[in-house]
């Protein structure tokens, strides 16, 4: 970020609020980005292969704290900039890979409602992605003398080869006659059904005439369908982001496990053995979800033996061409840099209105330091939100010294946070991922 550059008062207003509240935002994550040039260098080669017909599966793992929202938050818009269709989504414990009473049906709905693309990115964008894909067939049927439902047959022709093809494409077809008719229920009804909000197949044949339903043993062969169905509509691919995995290494049942990293272990085999197409996965998840060797994804040897890091990168060499990428923990330098940005951001990149000087970003992070020890860069969760606070505070009472403010500041909780994670306390300040 050039020190020049002026801040739109919406990004402003957006990344302090989303800061305060210790969440990441969604808006000017280009503004708060630091350090990660590496493994953002890896995943935008892997956005350019989606875009260009191959297949890319990441396991994006750390520490709390270590950056692995804000990491997904900014592939994601690297996606969006190159004309993917995006789809994200939290895994929760009614929301996962494979199950038997809708939780994965539940996923699939949850990511078709947060479909984005670079129009749309805020998410909601299913029916512009539909629309696209009927204008464009009415374009092409005018300009070579041919009837629109020849156009859309033809189009979706590929599909009906896939596993549930038919079913979908009938949806899709549907559509469009329900758009030539001016019929907003049959539009309505099959959007419902492409995001997987139909329960009973009783209920979709009365609607819309099909034999099945995007249910819990489905999930994974309709995201296959969506990606082809997405370059047939006119975008280069469909990227899949999918965070909290941890929620799978939290399931208690060993049963309930296995079938989610089965699951796992057939994308990941579709993946690296090129039967998948113009689609990628992004995972993100903590060190024990990848190599608990009890209940992370180690303990699945067929994943583990896929997974398993490159022997020779050691002593400070890495290698982030294979599936997983580690992400390393701030380092004090990252952290000065972030709050040099943050104070940017606060002055609405006006550099006469930065609130604090140079000497104050160093002396905050002393406090910190003498607070929380080296916790305070690696999960900067109330560090961050404390310098927030500060700022507005300074803000709101010109007359305040920044100087007397961090000598009452509290930055640390009673509970150092490397000890918080450790003991596996799942609080607010193990949980923030900036």
């Amino acid at each position: 970020m050039s020190d020049t550059a002026r801040i739109k008062p919406k990004d402003r207003d957006a990344i302090l609020q989303a800061l305060r509240a210790g969440v990441v935002p969604r808006l000017g994550l280009q503004h708060i980005q630091v350090g990660r040039a590496r493994e953002v260098e890896e995943v935008l080669r892997d956005v350019e292969r989606i875009g260009q017909g191959g297949a890319a599966i990441r396991f994006v793992i750390g520490e709390y704290g270590a950056g692995k929202t804000f990491f997904l938050n900014l592939t994601r818009l690297i996606g969006l900039e190159k004309r993917l269709v995006v789809i994200n989504a939290d895994l929760a414990p009614d929301r996962r890979l494979h199950a038997s009473g809708g939780q994965a049906r539940g996923l699939y709905a949850e990511l078709l409602r947060n479909m984005a693309t670079r129009t749309k990115p805020d998410g909601g964008a299913l029916p512009s992605v539909v629309e696209r894909f009927i204008g464009d067939a009415h374009k092409a049927a005018k300009a070579e003398g041919r009837g629109v439902e020849e156009v859309v047959q033809q189009r979706l022709a590929p599909l009906e080869e896939l596993v549930s093809g038919f079913d979908f494409t009938t949806v899709l077809t549907h559509y469009w006659k329900a758009s030539e008719e001016g019929s907003e229920a049959g539009k309505s009804a099959a959007l419902r059904w492409l995001r997987a909000e139909y329960s009973t197949r009783t209920e979709a044949r009365q609607a819309l005439g099909v034999r099945d339903i995007i249910d819990d043993t489905s999930f994974y062969d309709y995201l296959k369908l969506l990606a082809r169905f997405v370059v047939i509509a006119g975008y280069d691919g469909l990227l899949i982001v999918l965070d909290e995995m941890v929620n799978l290494y939290k399931l208690t049942s060993t049963q309930a496990r296995s079938s989610n990293y089965e699951q796992i272990l057939r994308i990941l085999n579709d993946v690296l053995q090129g039967s998948a197409a113009h689609v990628g996965f992004l995972l993100g998840g903590t060190p024990e979800f990848l190599m608990d060797p009890r209940r992370g994804l180690y303990s699945y040897p067929a994943l583990q033996s896929r997974l398993a890091e490159n022997r020779f990168a050691r002593d400070g060499l890495v290698d982030l061409s294979g599936p997983v990428i580690r992400l390393q923990n701030l380092t004090p330098e990252d952290l000065y840099v972030l709050l040099n940005k943050l104070r940017h951001i606060h002055a609405g990149g006006d550099l006469a209105r930065h609130a604090v000087p140079d000497e104050a970003l160093t002396a905050f992070m002393d406090h910190c330091s003498k607070r929380i020890g080296n916790a305070y860069f690696r999960t900067p969760r109330n560090s961050v939100t404390a310098f927030v606070d500060l700022l507005a505070v300074l803000e709101q009472n010109p007359a305040a010294s920044w100087r007397q403010l961090l000598g009452t500041l509290e930055v640390a909780a009673e509970t150092p946070v490397a000890d918080a994670v450790a003991a596996g306390e799942d609080d607010e300040l193990a949980s923030f991922k900036l």
